[in-house]
């Protein structure tokens, strides 16, 4: 069938949709469905051309938002899923390597919450780092050595050693941090910046999401949707995910014998008839295919030139590292967020996992830091370099630490169990404090014995910076007002420039 046949029958499927809206139903459509039209009808004269003009393809945010003057205009969240261990990376302890073997005392332990693969032990032997520690940049910060491209940025870095959280398993922890609770269903981060700020560019989403994983593929530990779903709000805040190998999204290419002006002439009339449906049935759902449709054809322009590093110099290249021209890895991925930062994308979610190093912490920590900690870096580098880490934000971390004791046989550990009682995130631009070090752990790294960031403060503060109070973005759902942190969250202002 070819493309006037498919258009010619779309026509009267549409005629048949309006026929049956009356006038009631169409103008007693909520202001999204009559917009909607609007937009279709816009859409429809324009795209013929090849002509889009910004204004009527970016998705507006809330009136009255954002809140405040913005630090950062974008945010890059460099997930780093398993939860590295900050006993070995972030947070010196010289007495546990004195220490070495004994075990720690039940006055530091005290009722602490652990996973049930460690409660049950009869011993809690002191692990020392792996390596040492040393201080970095101007500001001296001490870091492992096993950090040397991330301590090269030291002086851009606000290092958090007093993050906590209640989750003591992966999922659960994972979706604390993301949604705000840790039971699923509720919106993420990123979806409740781009419902609250919109989009600010017209051929890209507002919400990006890229995964990867270590080299051995030594961590089981999935990335479910939703990370990075809607929730209760419109689909069309969800993030779109790249694909780690063939295209990032499916169809870049039309299917043989379509063109890409037959293709607007299909979207065209899919949008028409997707607008009458919506002022017959009033689904907001409708209201957010009609965008999503739109969004992929410009996908299809957008999307191969972003993933074209033909032009980028190749001492950037050098810089992510041999595996940035690997699809799928974190090298490669952390390329394309910068690409995609400046074409205008608000909200990036890199989740990496392989940090969950219950049995092979001694021989696969420092592989996980040579793959990821350089790429890190050089996105940092790459921000500053064009002028954006002042107003994009990036923060690293995962959703819990490790144990300051050994895991296994306590005369022979090999590795660390999950610890969220304190644990280590860092950040960079965005309106932090740059060289600074923020909170404090005892010389066990177990409790934390000064300015504790709980996961809802951290999730307010990134809110603020990016504009929003987080008390007053909410959205009404099953009888009460939600919003991303709960009825919780303070803002860290020590860490704020």
């Amino acid at each position: 069938m070819n493309t006037q046949h498919i258009t010619h029958s779309l026509w009267h499927d549409t005629a048949a949709l309006r026929a049956r809206a009356t006038r009631r139903q169409l103008f007693g459509s909520t202001a999204s469905g009559i917009g909607s039209l609007a937009l279709a009808s816009l859409l429809a004269g324009d795209a013929r051309s090849g002509l889009t003009s910004a204004t009527e393809a970016v998705v507006p945010g809330l009136a009255g938002l954002p809140h405040h003057e913005p630090k950062a205009k974008r945010v890059v969240m460099l997930w780093q899923g398993g939860g590295p261990s900050h006993v070995d990376l972030f947070d010196p302890k010289p007495v546990i390597r004195e220490r070495a073997g004994e075990d720690i005392p039940a006055s530091i332990r005290g009722a602490t919450r652990l996973s049930t693969m460690s409660s049950g032990y009869a011993k809690w032997p002191c692990v020392p780092s792996i390596k040492p520690f040393k201080k970095y940049g101007k500001a001296g910060i001490e870091m492992s050595e096993l950090l040397p491209a991330i301590g090269g940025i030291a002086d851009e870095l606000c290092l958090v050693r007093s993050m906590h959280t209640e989750a003591v398993n992966h999922a659960p922890g994972v979706t604390f941090f993301m949604t705000g609770s840790q039971v699923p269903g509720r919106p993420s981060m990123g979806a409740w910046l781009s419902y609250g700020l919109g989009c600010e560019t017209e051929n890209l989403p507002a919400f990006v999401v890229m995964t990867s994983s270590d080299k051995e593929k030594t961590c089981g530990q999935l990335f479910f949707d939703y990370y990075w779903g809607s929730g209760f709000l419109s689909s069309r805040y969800q993030g779109v995910k790249f694909r780690n190998t063939g295209d990032p999204v499916p169809y870049l290419a039309n299917p043989p014998g379509i063109s890409r002006e037959g293709r607007r002439r299909l979207l065209d009339d899919l949008a028409a008839m997707n607008a009458a449906h919506l002022a017959e049935a009033g689904d907001p759902e409708i209201d957010t295919r009609i965008a999503q449709y739109e969004m992929a054809y410009r996908m299809q322009a957008s999307v191969p030139e972003l993933v074209d590093f033909s032009d980028e110099p190749q001492y950037v290249l050098d810089r992510y590292g041999p595996d940035v021209h690997t699809k799928g890895s974190f090298a490669y991925n952390c390329l394309v967020t910068r690409r995609l930062l400046e074409r205008g994308v608000r909200f990036v979610q890199l989740m990496h996992a392989g940090w969950d190093q219950h049995n092979n912490l001694f021989t696969h920590l420092e592989v996980q830091c040579r793959d990821t900690q350089g790429p890190s870096a050089a996105l940092v580098l790459d921000l500053k370099e064009r002028g954006m880490l002042d107003d994009t934000l990036v923060a690293w971390g995962g959703e819990f630490g490790r144990t300051p004791f050994g895991q296994g046989d306590p005369a022979s550990p090999k590795g660390r169990d999950h610890f969220g009682r304190a644990f280590s995130w860092w950040l960079a631009g965005g309106g932090v404090k740059p060289g600074h070090v923020y909170g404090a752990t005892d010389d066990y790294a177990w409790n934390i014995t000064a300015d504790p960031v709980h996961v809802h403060d951290m999730q307010a503060t990134i809110m603020h910076l990016a504009g929003i109070d987080h008390e007053r973005l909410t959205f009404r759902y099953q009888g009460r007002q939600f919003r991303l942190t709960d009825v919780h969250g303070h803002i860290v202002r020590g860490i704020l420039a």
